[in-house]
C-alpha cells in the first residue's frame, strides 16, 4: 500500500457517504470496473482524498466534497434573481435561509418570469452550466397571445434575426390552444437575456406568461414555487456529464 492509500477513505466508504450505494453494493462496482479514480480503473481497498481525487462512477463525476451543495428552486413570479437586491425587492436569498452554506444562483429569470433556477456554491460548475460553449437546453412553458400557424412555427425553428443576431427555438410542441391564446413548449440552448420572451415578440406573439421547467439533466417537477429542493446524486452526475466534469 502506498502513502496515498494509507492517508485516505476507503472507496467504498465515500461513495456509501456520497449517496452512490452501499458499501457493499460499492465494492461490487468496483468489483466490475464501473468505478474510476483520476481517470484509472479503482482497486477493491483502495483510499481516497474525497477533497482531492476525481471519482466517476458508470461514467458519472460523484461529488464527494461535503461542503459542496446543489439545489433546485422554484422562483415564484415578481422575484428578482439575484441573492441580494441594492433596492430592497424580494430575491431569492428569501427562499435559500435553511441553507448553511453561502450559495449563488446559476443563471438568471427576468422578474415576471417563473420557474427552474439552481443554487450552488460549486463556482467550477457553475461556470461550465452557463458557458455558451456547453449550451444546456432549457424548456419553458409559455403562455402566448394568438393561435400560431405553420410558417410562424417553421420560421421560430429555422430562425429569427434579432437585433443581437439570429436566435432559434430547437423544439416546439404546442400544449394547448384556448380563447384565443397557445400554452407552447419551447426548448432554447442559449442564455441570451429575454431570449424567449424576443423571440415571440419577433414572430407576433407576446408571452403573458414564462415558466423554466427544465435545466439540461435538471427538471422542475412538481417543485412548489418559493421552494427548494436538494439535487440527488444521479442528478448532480448528470449535470457533470454534461459539462464535460
Amino acid at each position: 500500500m502506498n502513502n496515498a492509500d494509507a492517508e485516505g477513505i476507503r472507496l467504498q466508504k465515500v461513495l456509501s457517504q456520497a449517496g452512490i450505494a452501499s458499501r457493499r453494493a460499492a465494492e461490487e462496482l468496483i468489483s466490475r470496473g464501473k468505478v474510476k479514480v483520476n481517470g484509472e480503473p479503482a482497486r477493491l481497498g483502495q483510499r481516497v482524498d474525497p477533497a482531492k481525487d476525481t471519482i466517476h462512477v458508470s461514467g458519472k463525476r460523484v461529488v464527494t466534497d461535503v461542503d459542496k451543495v446543489y439545489y433546485a428552486i422554484n422562483k415564484p413570479r415578481g422575484i428578482v434573481s439575484t441573492m441580494d437586491d441594492d433596492e430592497g425587492r424580494p430575491s431569492l436569498a428569501e427562499f435559500a435561509k435553511g441553507i448553511d452554506q453561502r450559495v449563488f444562483h446559476v443563471g438568471r429569470l427576468d422578474t415576471d418570469s417563473e420557474g427552474l433556477l439552481l443554487l450552488t456554491n460549486d463556482g467550477e460548475l457553475a461556470n461550465r452550466i452557463m458557458h455558451p460553449s456547453h449550451g444546456l437546453p432549457k424548456v419553458y412553458r409559455a403562455q402566448v397571445n394568438g393561435i400560431m400557424d405553420r410558417p410562424t412555427w417553421n420560421r421560430l425553428l429555422k430562425g429569427v434575426e434579432l437585433e443581437d443576431g439570429l436566435a432559434k427555438a430547437d423544439k416546439l410542441k404546442i400544449i394547448d390552444e384556448h380563447a384565443g391564446q397557445s400554452l407552447i413548449e419551447i426548448t432554447v440552448h442559449e442564455g441570451r437575456k429575454h431570449i424567449v420572451r424576443r423571440l415571440m415578440d419577433e414572430v407576433g406573439h407576446h408571452v403573458s406568461r414564462l415558466v423554466r421547467t427544465e435545466i439540461g439533466p435538471i427538471q422542475l417537477r412538481n417543485l412548489k414555487p418559493g421552494t427548494l429542493r436538494r439535487l440527488t446524486p444521479n442528478e448532480v452526475g448528470e449535470l457533470f456529464r454534461e459539462v464535460g466534469l
